[in-house]
């Protein structure tokens, strides 16, 4: 071999091309099927599950169901149409039940668990079916479906049928991304006759101006029907405008077939009640319980009702834990959940009649589901290096083993980065957990630009998610560290250290930032003179505040639906209980304008002098638009290098494919600009 063909073998080999590691990317993560579901069978032997899969090309995602032997650990793919499967649950006779519009409209359907059989079970003319529960017989059917409860401008004036307007006389015209149709999303029971379901039903809010369920997220995992089929309790904000706008109180009703009568159960309770569940002796039932009116993010305690005696249990009250979901034992002597905890989502098993706890999971990864299956619990499991699958945990020790791989194929060869966990202290000597994501290729002895990334919420924990936006791993893939704080204001370390940032949210927040950024700094591999914040919501507010008195800390930033001026955001964002309870109330009250003055970003904007990406959708009404839209004029007044990047139809969240990985290449042309 010639030496000039050995030197450039050489140079290819030293240099990587040959050897070069796979690691993820914006495109990649659009790549991978995110799973959901992860549902026991009533004979316990099988899991339903789905798995949503999208094409970056045709710029949409399809949704496919699969059922998971739990004996012989065999995948069976029931579905595999352009039309999604959704809403998919098991009935009592072991058959699946599903939504999909394969016929024109989105309509009930049934197969059994091999994909087989399947059966077109409504003919509703108007597609209007927006979820569904089966009774414990199969023999009725609730369906969520929209009621029109105020009149549009054409039904008001039919002779000016080219208007185009909106009347409005109370609050919540409009809800997080979308503006009211005039429609509440009313509960109906069908019953089912020769494998027909009839088309009216019963409304079981008839006359009511209320949703049957809580919205905008909550659906019908928020009802349960009684063991005989004989009753319905279901979970529900009867509150309509402004007293919408302020309050969290949902209540629990329960709704009895036979009269059709209403009871209301949860009159003395005052915050969030939700996801009601009758035990399979029918004597008693559960449902998560906030005690506050107006605090979204109080304590969720699990509650015991005793419905032949009325008298209720708090069976989490004295453990400082909130819990995000639950599952009772068969037998209802036990009840295991997954809250939050020390920086991950874990299982936690409850004896019911000493409330004796023993946390069952532990380590770095977050449950995100739980159900039951003999001596195993059922969970869907993620981590900040592993997208979403499937594990069986034993009850007896908390052991797990991982029984789907569904992206196995698609990442493949991926070099991750290195997750570390820090425990620092803070400027008012407490202690505070940190993550430090590292390159895949992490060396000691080089230096490396750095992210400070400030989280959303507020009062949302920085855990071991596998975000598609936010996502730790494609960030240090890019060759950036990341510094994760769990600063003041998240759940999982306490109710105290949850609480601490309501009516302070530019206060010992913004010092715990300052603090994680200090002290990681001090590593060798942390490069100080290349350092940025990123942040969405909350966190893209941290990253106004942090701007005005960084003290040129940080070289860029870059601010996702971030709060920029507290008082405008006040007076066009929706659910008012959450300005209320976390920054005080109206900024025009004497008592407010300190706190107002001391926590809006925008009354720092004389000191920023850094650089800023600004991001924003035009369909978020949380954060509204003109929040990114004043920070980006401000920057560009202040001659400060700045780009405004928009999206029209997007909301608090990018949700579209090819809008996702443009998202993703600005963000990182922004940040290599300025830290490359």
């Amino acid at each position: 071999m010639k030496p000039l063909v050995l030197l450039v073998i050489t140079m290819l080999i030293s240099g990587g091309l040959w050897s070069q590691k796979k690691v993820l990317t914006p495109e990649l993560l659009w790549k991978l099927k995110r799973m959901s579901g992860g549902t026991v069978s009533p004979d316990g032997q099988k899991v339903l599950y789905q798995l949503r899969s999208y094409s970056l090309e045709e710029n949409k995602g399809n949704t496919d169901l699969f059922v998971y032997d739990l004996g012989t650990g065999k995948i069976t793919q029931l579905t595999d149409t352009p039309f999604s499967e959704m809403e998919a649950q098991w009935g009592p006779d072991r058959n699946i039940w599903f939504l999909s519009s394969e016929s024109g409209s989105l309509q009930l359907w049934r197969m059994d668990s091999e994909g087989q059989h399947k059966k077109q079970l409504s003919q509703r003319k108007e597609s209007d079916i927006e979820g569904f529960r089966v009774s414990p017989n199969g023999k009725e059917v609730i369906l969520l479906r929209p009621v029109k409860v105020k009149k549009d401008i054409v039904e008001k004036y039919p002779d000016l049928p080219l208007a185009e307007a909106r009347i409005e006389d109370d609050l919540m015209y409009r809800h997080w991304n979308a503006w009211s149709d005039g429609s509440k999303r009313h509960l109906f029971l069908h019953r089912l006759a020769n494998d027909l379901l009839e088309d009216e039903g019963k409304d079981l809010m008839e006359g009511e101006p209320f949703d049957g369920i809580i919205p905008p997220f909550g659906g019908l995992e928020n009802i349960s029907f009684s063991p005989d089929g004989a009753k319905i309790a279901y979970a529900s904000k009867k509150k309509i405008g402004k007293e919408f706008a302020i309050s969290t109180n949902s209540q629990i009703y329960e709704y009895e077939i036979r009269t059709g009568k209403t009871t209301l159960l949860t009159k003395s309770y005052k915050g969030y009640d939700t996801a009601p569940s009758y035990s399979s002796d029918a004597f008693f039932l559960s449902w998560l319980s906030m005690a506050k009116d107006g605090f979204e993010s109080d304590k969720n305690d699990i509650i015991l009702r005793d419905l032949r005696s009325g008298k209720d249990k708090n069976l989490t009250a004295k453990h400082d834990l909130t819990v995000e979901s639950y599952r009772f034992s068969n037998d209802g002597k036990t009840v295991y959940f997954i809250a939050p905890y020390q920086g991950s989502k874990q299982l936690f098993e409850l004896e019911v009649s000493s409330g004796d706890l023993k946390q069952l999971t532990e380590g770095q990864q977050n449950y995100l589901s739980v159900d039951l299956a003999g001596g195993q619990l059922i969970a869907l499991r993620q981590s900040m290096t592993a997208p979403t699958d499937m594990y069986s945990v034993m009850r007896s020790n908390g052991k797990a083993r991982r029984l789907t791989e569904v992206n196995k194929e698609v990442l493949e060869g991926i070099e991750w980065p290195k997750i570390e966990s820090r425990w620092i202290n803070t400027t008012d000597d407490k202690k505070m957990l940190v993550w430090l994501i590292l390159p895949p290729d992490f060396d000691q002895s080089k230096k490396y630009p750095t992210l400070l990334y400030c989280q959303g919420g507020p009062q949302s924990m920085v855990s071991q998610f596998f975000s598609y936006r936010w996502n730790f791993s494609l960030m240090a893939s890019q060759g950036y560290a990341v510094i994760a704080p769990n600063r003041r204001g998240l759940p999982g370390f306490g109710q105290e250290w949850n609480d601490e940032i309501s009516g302070d949210w530019g206060g010992q927040a913004m010092r715990d930032y300052l603090a994680a950024t200090d002290e990681l700094s001090k590593e060798s591999f942390i490069d100080e003179s290349k350092m940025g914040a990123i942040g969405a919501s909350y966190g893209g507010y941290s990253v106004y505040y942090l701007a005005g008195i960084h003290e040129n800390r940080f070289k860029t930033f870059i601010s996702h639906c971030g709060l920029f001026n507290l008082e405008s955001w006040y007076g066009t964002t929706e659910e008012l209980f959450f300005a209320n309870w976390d920054n005080k109330g109206p900024y025009w009250l004497p008592k407010n304008r300190e706190y107002y003055e001391k926590n809006s970003p925008h009354k720092y904007v004389n000191n920023w002098n850094t650089p800023m990406l600004v991001i924003h959708g035009g369909h978020d009404f949380r954060v509204p638009e003109s929040e990114g839209m004043q920070a980006f004029q401000a920057l560009q007044v202040k001659g400060i290098r700045s780009k405004y990047l928009y999206f029209p139809k997007e909301g608090h969240w990018v949700l579209k494919p090819q809008n996702g990985v443009l998202w993703h290449r600005e963000f990182f042309e922004w940040l290599d600009t300025d830290l490359k």
